[in-house]
């Protein structure tokens, strides 16, 4: 049980820092198809690089040993920032691909988090 455990934990955040790491790059280069989506989503372009770089520093924290409580912080905020993608093309009508790339993310996040190793976890001190 411990074992499929950590597979799945290491094939989720595997998945997650490769979507995570790709997306924020090209929204630090500003490539066009980021661009044109966050338009279509109605957002500034200028999200795009407080986008980017959440991403990758949430990427970074949640692969490097220790900071547990920082790593429940990018957990948290990566959570946030898929499902309001999600909300948002949903909100704007778009279906499909535009729809599948964030929930799949979500769904990776939530995984990663369930599946988590004991020693990147908070130990809560009434337990």
């Amino acid at each position: 049980m411990k074992k499929r455990n950590l597979i799945i934990y290491w094939f989720a955040t595997g998945l997650l820092a490769l979507g995570m790491l790709g997306s924020g790059i090209s929204q630090l280069l500003r490539a066009k198809q980021m661009v044109d989506i966050l338009t279509h989503l109605g957002y500034p372009v200028y999200m795009m690089t407080i986008l980017g770089v959440c991403k990758i520093l949430g990427v970074i924290v949640i692969l490097i040993p220790g900071f547990k409580l920082v790593k429940e912080w990018a957990y948290a905020g990566l959570f946030f920032t898929m499902t309001g993608a999600l909300i948002s093309h949903l909100i704007v009508g778009d279906s499909g691909k535009a729809v599948i790339g964030p929930l799949a993310q979500t769904i990776f996040i939530i995984l990663s988090w369930y599946f988590r190793p004991a020693d990147r976890k908070i130990e809560l001190a009434n337990q």
